[in-house]
């Protein structure tokens, strides 16, 4: 990698952690390209030159920390070999992302990761399939052992990921629920909606 690529990971890496400081300081209200360049150090040119507009920002830093959350779970979920103890483990590494990053899992459950899901759910499909793939394999193989419900991926991991997102949503949001508690309880609840 060249001097000049290296300066410009460098640069895009400051602007996204300057921009999550924001983000988890004072909101997306507060998430402005003026307080990137203040916090950042970066120019408006440069915020400008690698992202095209705030909106880009964001973009970029939701689909960071997705990469982050999904690395979790993919690595949760394929180093156990038995279906149940792989899809507790999922349910236990979610909750406990979000325990350890809420600003980051704010993000990842805001109306605008929502909307920018919506908009471009096979874009962001394809820039995640390498940590997707590990998931979707590891599910298929043990449908096909029998050892989970035989039911199409996506409604898998609705079932999985349904009740853990709205647990989720509601900490960040309302902070009326024990995230400890979650995880001793969900994670076999769970697994009785899709066992075989």
């Amino acid at each position: 990698m060249s001097r000049k690529q290296q300066r410009g990971e460098a640069t895009v890496e400051r602007v996204l952690d300057a921009a999550l400081d924001l983000y988890a300081r004072e909101g997306e209200a507060g998430l402005t390209v003026s307080a990137l360049t203040r916090v950042s150090g970066v120019s408006t040119g440069s915020v400008y030159h690698h992202f095209g507009n705030l909106h880009g920002v964001i973009s970029a830093l939701a689909l960071r920390w997705l990469g982050r959350l999904l690395g979790e779970l993919g690595t949760a979920l394929v180093s156990h070999q038995d279906a149940r103890s792989g899809i507790e483990a999922v349910v236990r590494a979610y909750l406990d992302f979000v325990r350890t990053q809420p600003a980051a899992s704010r993000l990842l459950h805001s109306p605008f990761a929502d909307q920018e899901g919506s908009a471009r759910a096979s874009e962001i499909r394809d820039n995640q399939e390498a940590r997707l793939t590990p998931i979707e394999q590891w599910l298929d193989g043990h449908r096909k052992a029998g050892a989970i419900a035989d039911l199409p991926t996506p409604v898998i991991e609705s079932l999985v990921l349904g009740p853990v997102v709205g647990m989720a949503r509601r900490w960040l949001t309302l902070g009326d629920v024990d995230l400890e508690e979650a995880a001793r309880v969900l994670p076999d609840r769970i697994w009785r909606s899709v066992g075989p």
